[in-house]
């Protein structure tokens, strides 16, 4: 029941910052905007997290430091791509190439620092229970906002009219377009929103997963993070299963590189992204499934005539 319990924590906490981009991207392709640069906003807000952690001590200034570098990136994405109709996907690569130097260069004095991880919530009796006081009682911040994160959007797609609106706007942004809404800004703040999330799974990696900054830590998170999106089908609800599958199959295949089993490292260590490509083999097979849960102007520019 320990080991269980270490895998079940372990899992949380490594599918946090899963969610956390995924989540917004789930909102920012809803819209009809396809930013492939979420893993360059990642590393930016564990970047400029980590360092504002350091410099303040605080938990809180680092992760507000870090949505501020998600939400910077995802602000020259909206630049290009919505003011002067770049092409997104090339917008996005770059940006995730833009955000990978940029954080070499801010993180570069930092490495081999330490900072005071985020505490974890601790309740008496309900903390202590055995086995699943710590799993439902005894998380940080992070975890508890992701999963409230999740509720909100899912309470804002399907339970509010500006969700309607952003649905309207990412299905057929010209007919959105001649009713009179104005396209260009909820894809702006669909983006800007969808940055600030990349930003926050990005610092939770050095304030709550690992108390230290090394480069590249991301390691490839925000790519499992676009995926995740297409393999919940844009659907908030199926968003938390992906990122704990995704997560689980992180953290088992080291569980199983300690077990000793005869397979050589490195492949085990390649099993979550062999499980993105599987799944998004899988996904193809049911094209027609997707292409009617996909936003119909995904990806597509948009140049108002008047």
């Amino acid at each position: 029941m320990g080991l269980l319990e270490a895998i079940i924590l372990a899992v949380l906490a490594a599918s946090t910052p899963l969610l956390l981009a995924a989540a917004g991207e789930l909102v920012a392709e809803r819209a009809g905007v396809l930013n492939l640069g979420v893993e360059g906003m990642m590393i930016m807000g564990a970047a400029c997290g980590f360092a504002g952690a350091y410099v303040a001590g605080s938990t809180l200034v680092g992760a507000l430091c870090g949505m501020l570098a998600g939400t910077a990136l995802a602000a020259i994405f909206a630049l290009l791509t919505l003011g002067l109709a770049v092409n997104q996907v090339a917008t996005g690569l770059a940006l995730t190439i833009l955000g990978i130097g940029l954080s070499g260069l801010i993180g570069a004095g930092f490495v081999g620092e330490k900072i005071v991880p985020a505490p974890q919530l601790h309740l008496p009796f309900l903390t202590d229970l055995p086995f699943v006081g710590r799993i439902l009682f005894g998380q940080d911040a992070f975890v508890y906002l992701s999963l409230a994160l999740i509720a909100a959007i899912w309470w804002f797609i399907y339970r509010t009219r500006a969700g309607l609106v952003l649905r309207a706007v990412g299905d057929n942004h010209a007919s959105a377009h001649a009713l009179g809404y104005p396209v260009l800004t909820i894809r702006t703040v669909a983006v800007l929103f969808g940055g600030a999330c990349a930003g926050l799974g990005g610092a939770y990696l050095p304030l709550a997963y690992t108390p230290f900054f090394i480069p590249g830590m991301t390691a490839g998170r925000g790519w499992i993070a676009l995926a995740l999106v297409v393999f919940a089908s844009w659907l908030p609800g199926r968003l938390v299963a992906g990122a704990y599958l995704f997560g689980a199959v992180t953290i088992l295949q080291l569980h199983a590189q300690g077990a000793g089993f005869g397979i050589p490292s490195q492949l085990m260590s390649s099993l979550p992204y062999l499980a993105t490509i599987l799944v998004l083999v899988v996904i193809s097979r049911a094209r027609g499934t997707l292409r009617s849960a996909s936003p119909a102007s995904l990806g597509l520019v948009f140049v108002p005539d008047r």
